[in-house]
């Protein structure tokens, strides 16, 4: 024992404190101070990631199908179970993120949800292996005709079973999620050029790896499990999951570990509150009139007085009425904190449209593909789900060439260290993803051209599906500019003790984007048909007009980049006193402007 550390306990237990506790506490103060090790943590936090993410796709990307052959599910019903349980897992990280940030911690909450993820596909591939956990075989139920009197439904033991293994694939999700990326970024100085430029590095490199690890699942899991069994097919990801468990408490000594501290909305609550109390006190401007103490922990960005929002500065007003109460006097780093949230708000609603863009693209590609020519040469047929994984090939290829290439190029040329700013990338992303919607309708207007020509026939002399593949590569583009772009500017402009609610909130795009995407076919399903015209989106698609469906949403696309530039103008980036923030202007010239945070 250090005797340092011998002199802390001394102290601890002269002030009553026990044994145990010293040593908690003197843990603790080590732990504070220990360096981030940077990117010797990379292997276990990205290979954990890697692993979790090809478990995780691999199990559910044929779920649907699993649900319709084995379970004897409707189709409409499967499709609805599917969604319930998606929405769950991407609104689950909400939930995952106030417990961590607020009690738990990032490590903690990292290892238990890993451990829930690992008993869920445990009992789900328990659902496949043994005959009593699922309803008696069906050999006349198959994917495209699951109607039949025939079949057995599912008993309640086969759906407790089930819906057991989805509870706790969420629970994994809400806890996983949210975490990984943040915990990766904790492990970076931030206060160093070094970790500086190892945490610009790390965001493209975890995405880039992730999305390998999703395009392999989706492909080779969904071949596994069509071809082999379904016992192999969930067998192997439930193998992966445990590999990623372990490859994540190998590197138990080398990680920092960031306490929790204390519950985030009760801290936005109070200065909404605090604020509201002194809404008739004066003005005051100036951060020698506010409340500003020390910060406590140095790995926080210490945030400037900024004139957005001024009416919240009232809450670090100090006043004779304050006695001590946190609910009537915040810190000005409190109030600062509040106002970077409600400025990231409008930026989020920006990513929505983005990703209703990439899903519909990736969903009806599928729909594309049953009336195209899906060969491979004489004796390979590419699988109708497997089409929308290009665009995650596209994504994959195209981030190493960013991140080796472009940055430093574009780097060369602003001065900037990512080459372009935050907002930029998002901005970039969102233009892209317009274009890819034109070239999917015009595509799709081929297409449906040539089906009609033949009688709505797919198959051999039809459009090849690699037509499909120019849109959905430039759509993967799309994806690394805004996708990635909205991962970073999360964990950067989001306070530091908030990181965890930073990841969660790109999951929230997401089942945005899926529900918005719900509404959207419907209203669109109702009002184009009526009067003898027949829908856009029919169940036929060679009757419907897809293409205009597709240019429907290039129009959204393009409102939506309107909105975003006027949002972009407005938005201020998190800066310390020390930090440089790149802010898009749209100057007479159209340049950059590299203001300086005082």
């Amino acid at each position: 024992m250090s005797i340092r550390q011998s002199f802390w306990q001394r102290i601890l237990r002269r002030h009553g404190f026990t044994r145990a506790e010293s040593t908690a506490v003197a843990e603790e103060e080590m732990e504070q101070k220990r360096k981030p090790s940077g990117w010797k943590c990379m292997p276990y936090i990205i290979g954990n990631e890697t692993f979790e993410k090809l478990a995780g796709a691999g199990l559910v990307a044929n779920f649907t199908v699993y649900l319709i052959r084995e379970f004897h599910m409707e189709q409409v019903k499967a499709a609805n179970v599917v969604n319930i349980f998606f929405g769950t897992t991407n609104f689950a990280p909400l939930v995952g993120a106030f417990f961590s940030d607020a009690y738990v911690g990032r490590f903690k909450t990292l290892a238990f949800s890993s451990v829930a993820s690992f008993l869920g596909m445990v009992t789900l591939t328990l659902s496949a292996v043994v005959r009593q956990f699922r309803p008696p075989r069906c050999p006349t139920t198959t994917f495209s005709n699951s109607q039949t009197s025939h079949c057995s439904p599912p008993s309640v033991r086969n759906l407790s079973v089930l819906y057991l293994s989805m509870a706790l694939l969420a629970i994994g999700a809400g806890g996983i999620r949210p975490c990984s990326l943040p915990f990766g970024v904790d492990q970076f100085d931030r206060t160093t050029e070094e970790g500086r430029r190892g945490l610009d590095r790390f965001f493209n490199w975890y995405y880039f790896t992730s999305t390998l690890a999703l395009f392999v699942s989706m492909s080779v899991m969904v071949y596994v499990q069509d071809t082999l069994s379904w016992k192999i097919g969930f067998g192997i990801p439930t193998v992966l999951m445990l590999v990623a468990i372990v490859l994540f408490f190998l590197g138990t000594r080398l990680y920092v570990h960031v306490p929790p501290e204390g519950s985030v909305f009760s801290g936005i609550v109070r200065v909404f509150v605090a604020a509201f109390r002194k809404r008739r006190l004066s003005q005051q401007d100036t951060p020698e009139m506010l409340h500003n103490p020390p910060l406590l922990n140095s790995n926080v960005t210490p945030l400037s007085l900024t004139p957005q929002f001024a009416w919240l500065n009232k809450a670090a007003v100090p006043s004779a009425d304050d006695g001590g109460s946190p609910w009537r006097l915040c810190t000005l780093q409190q109030v600062e904190e509040v106002k970077c949230l409600i400025g990231i708000i409008p930026i989020w609603f920006s990513g929505i449209t983005c990703f209703v863009a990439l899903g519909q693209q990736w969903t009806f590609a599928v729909l594309q593909s049953l009336k195209m020519d899906r060969h491979l040469g004489p004796h390979f047929e590419i699988p109708p789900g497997a089409v929308g994984t290009v665009a995650m090939l596209g994504l994959a290829l195209f981030i190493p060439i960013y991140d080796l290439v472009l940055v430093p190029a574009a780097r060369s040329v602003t001065g900037i260290p990512n080459g372009i700013t935050l907002l930029q990338r998002q901005g970039v992303g969102l233009v892209i993803s317009v274009f890819s919607m034109v070239a999917a309708a015009v595509l799709e207007k081929q297409r449906r051209e040539d089906s009609l020509s033949r009688g709505g026939r797919g198959g051999a002399g039809a459009m090849s599906v690699l037509g499909l593949a120019p849109q959905l590569l430039v759509m993967g583009v799309a994806e690394a500019f805004n996708g990635v772009g909205q991962i970073e500017f999360y964990n950067r402009q989001f306070p530091e003790h908030m990181q965890t609610l930073a990841g969660s909130l790109f999951f929230c795009s997401l089942a945005g984007a899926s529900y918005l995407s719900s509404v959207l076919v419907a209203v669109v399903r109702r009002e184009t048909a009526g009067e003898g015209r027949r829908s856009w989106l029919e169940d036929d698609i060679d009757r419907g007009r897809l293409d205009y469906f597709y240019y429907l949403i290039a129009g959204m696309g393009t409102l939506n980049f309107v909105y975003f530039l006027v949002c972009a103008r407005h938005y201020r980036y998190k800066g310390g006193v020390d930090a440089v923030a790149c802010d898009w202007k749209g100057g007479s010239e159209g340049g950059l402007r590299v203001e300086k945070s005082v």
